[in-house]
């Protein structure tokens, strides 16, 4: 399978490093997500964002002149987000109000827990700073 830079495929980690993550798609390929590729959020300590054998959705950046594939988990689910919301907007017409308050509250309650996670993450690390 030849990988296209541009596209989105599904991989897993295969080895953590202090710069980033090893991954390894489905297909065989292997490259590097840049510890500044995994979130959107500050990341300190990769660990706390990824662990070895998690299934993730990279998107290639690009393949360097010795064929190594740089990867980004940050904007494939940015692009994932994108066509999710794309798909609301245009089939907003064919749903009931129901479905879409539905829809809102779990889009809702996605973003709620996402922001509990780097809260706690921050508290952790400030918690850590006092102990010294």
């Amino acid at each position: 399978m030849s990988v296209e830079v541009g596209k989105v495929y599904n991989g897993k980690v295969s080895g953590l490093t202090k710069f980033g993550a090893f991954v390894k798609l489905e297909s065989g390929e292997s490259g590097l997500v840049h510890i500044s590729e995994i979130a959107d959020s500050f990341v300190s300590e990769i660990k706390d964002f990824l662990s070895e054998g998690q299934d993730v959705s990279v998107k290639v950046l690009n393949i360097d002149d010795k064929g190594r594939l740089n990867f980004s988990i940050k904007k494939a689910s940015e692009q994932q987000k994108d066509y999710s919301s794309e798909t609301f907007n245009s089939s907003k017409k064919n749903l009931s109000f129901e479905d879409m308050l539905s829809r809102f509250k779990q889009e809702s309650e996605e973003k709620i827990a996402g922001n509990k996670k780097y809260k706690d993450y921050k508290k952790s690390g400030y918690d850590k700073h006092w102990q010294k």
